[in-house]
């Protein structure tokens, strides 16, 4: 597994090249946008990144070894799989609040804060006590939600409101955030397999090496982001509120924004069939995806691979997926991303269904069960964007954020059960690690991915002539998730 380790990322990264060198290629060429030529724009654009891209880089170096870290401790696998669980019920009870707590606190004093509890979690880890690293999981669970929310309000709130910038400069940001972070992840396991393995520190070195970083991003917030949350803040209180007492105006409006958004993504759902597919789709996609996240060490370490380095791999296959992507909805091929979609679940499918034989209980395949993790991380590169167009596509921007906010619940929701009934049957059968149990969910994974892809059947069979399912060649040709 060593050797295979080293050579897969040597392949890989060479492929991610092949298919960005092609893609250039075959890409027409595009007149300049203005927002490249604006310095204003592209200042702003900077100072934005530089913070995101900290807190990303220190959110991957926490990657490679988390399982590692655990089984460092001689925890077994069923009390692991509980700490995972508390972790993906704090997103569930979190996620509400985090796109509630930017209106209360601002927004940039929610990044603060985020910078904070995830320094908080990282720190959890230098303690071998139980309970404490549970309270890691929850906080990383809060970190979790508040990354994935509260720096694009910040952005976007600046960028229209503050900036008065064109609304169609804004996905010219997040294209070049989404470009960085494969970088970043592919990075984030070499360096990660660096410390924990190269220099003998051991598994808790990635998570302390994150929080230097954290403490950069916070520094950046604090010294770059500019004072616009104290104003509004400021203005909120000023304005009167007959019969309210001081303040009171702000908090009521926070609530009420909070309560409309999660109402309007509910009607939505509830009203439109394309929506609710498409929200079937990705809980069980993603679910799976988070009892993936669980069982790849457990299936890999026992085989001595250095894991820094398979997450590395896994993350340049998810690159080649999102490459793969951008090339296939090029001009040159005109693919529509709800095919594109249709292939990345079958792929997961058939890579979970691999895994099923590969990890069976006495007979490991390890080389098997590597190519399998490497197909479904494909799978995921050509996922994300083609879900994001279509979500794009099918539900209105206002309606967006409540009813995401409705998605994550299933799924994370599925992810626990799945995680439970591991440790179940773990449990069950007197601790005993890996064995027929793994075999099991990865069994229940492929049945749930095979539930996604009817769903995706359905939902083209249900707007085959629908326009809003489909991807004009013309039009967003630079467009990159």
């Amino acid at each position: 597994m060593l050797v295979t380790a080293y050579l897969a990322i040597v392949l890989l990264l060479l492929l991610c090249v092949g298919l960005e060198l092609t893609a250039r290629r075959l890409t027409p060429p595009q007149p300049a946008q203005t927002s490249a030529a604006n310095p204003a724009f592209l200042r702003f654009q900077r100072v934005f990144l530089r913070a995101y891209l900290l807190a990303l880089w220190a959110d991957w170096l926490q990657g490679p070894y988390l399982y590692k870290l655990y089984r460092h401790y001689s925890f077994l696998e069923s009390q692991i799989a509980i700490i995972y669980v508390c972790g993906l019920a704090s997103c569930v009870l979190f996620a509400p609040f985090s796109g509630w707590l930017p209106q209360v606190l601002g927004r940039r004093h929610t990044c603060l804060l985020f910078c904070l509890c995830y320094s908080a979690c990282c720190l959890t880890k230098l303690s071998r006590d139980y309970f404490v690293l549970i309270v890691g999981r929850i906080l990383g669970g809060l970190s979790t939600s508040l990354l994935s929310t509260t720096f694009e309000a910040w952005y976007v709130h600046r960028h229209v409101n503050v900036h008065d910038f064109p609304k169609e400069w804004i996905p010219s940001t997040f294209n070049k955030a989404a470009t960085w972070n494969h970088g970043l992840a592919v990075g984030a396991g070499l360096v990660a397999n660096l410390l924990a393995e190269w220099l003998h520190l051991g598994p808790v070195a990635p998570f302390l090496v994150a929080v230097p970083f954290l403490m950069c991003c916070a520094w950046v917030v604090l010294r770059d982001w500019g004072k616009e949350e104290a104003e509004e803040h400021e203005g909120d209180k000023q304005t009167p509120l007959l019969g309210a007492p001081n303040g009171g105006l702000t908090r009521m409006t926070a609530k009420a924004r909070f309560s409309r958004s999660c109402i309007d993504g509910l009607r939505c759902l509830l009203s439109d069939k394309r929506v609710m597919l498409l929200g079937g789709v990705q809980a069980l996609f993603e679910s799976v995806l988070y009892i993936f996240v669980f069982l790849w060490t457990p299936v890999l370490d026992p085989h001595g691979p250095p894991l820094g380095i398979v997450f590395s791999c896994l993350m340049a296959a998810s690159m080649a997926g999102s490459l793969m992507y951008r090339l296939a909805t090029s001009s040159h091929y005109r693919l529509q991303p709800g095919h594109l979609l249709c292939l990345a679940v079958l792929m997961a499918f058939f890579s979970l269904y691999m895994l099923t034989f590969s990890t069976a209980a006495g007979q490991p395949r390890p080389h098997e069960s590597f190519l399998a993790f490497l197909l479904l991380e494909l799978a995921c590169g050509l996922y994300f964007p083609a879900i994001s167009f279509l979500q794009s596509r099918v539900i209105p921007e206002e309606k967006r954020a409540g009813v995401l906010a409705w998605f994550r619940l299933p799924l994370h929701l599925l992810a626990c059960l799945g995680l439970l009934a591991l440790h179940g049957e773990v449990s069950g059968t007197g601790g005993g690690e890996g064995g027929s149990g793994t075999r099991h969910m990865f069994g229940g994974c492929a049945v749930m991915m095979l539930a996604a892809l009817m769903a995706v059947v359905s939902l083209f069979t249900l707007g085959r002539n629908d326009s809003d399912l489909r991807r004009e060649a013309a039009r967003g040709e630079g467009d990159m998730y």
